[in-house]
């Protein structure tokens, strides 16, 4: 069986470069598609004198999400369909873009090197509530 519509979850680090040439080597001979998903997180500075700069925060991460992924995709060699920013839980945010996009394999990397933090991994609840196939790459 051969995945066709694969979304890979980045995270701003160079080893996301092997996540997406994964996904490309997978969906190539099927000439699949490849979505790209990262997640910023909320700046956590709710101080009264942080929140006026908490929207210029925001866009700035936005931005330079964007930005990574678009460096992502000019060296995939390969067409990437789409490109996402959420926010939120790990999970959940996979779990929306596989039912809108109607993906079948996320691929998600795995940065931990102690053996017990690979069994915690931040995908372990994407593994136990996935309706799609997940592949961890050991980065």
């Amino acid at each position: 069986m051969g995945y066709r519509n694969v979304l890979v979850a980045v995270a701003l680090s160079p080893e996301s470069q092997q996540l997406v040439d994964k996904a490309v080597s997978i969906v190539r001979p099927y000439d699949g598609k490849v979505s790209l998903i990262t997640l910023t997180t909320e700046p956590e500075m709710y101080s009264s004198y942080a929140a006026p700069m908490l929207g210029d925060l925001r866009s700035v991460l936005q931005e330079e999400a964007q930005l990574f992924m678009e460096e992502l995709a000019m060296n995939a060699g390969y067409p990437i369909e789409n490109r996402r920013v959420a926010h939120g839980e790990f999970a959940d945010s996979l779990a929306y873009c596989c039912q809108q996009q109607k993906i079948d394999l996320v691929i998600c990397g795995n940065h931990s090197t102690r053996l017990m933090n690979k069994f915690s991994c931040s995908a372990a609840r994407l593994i136990n509530t996935s309706t799609v196939d997940v592949l961890i790459v050991p980065l």
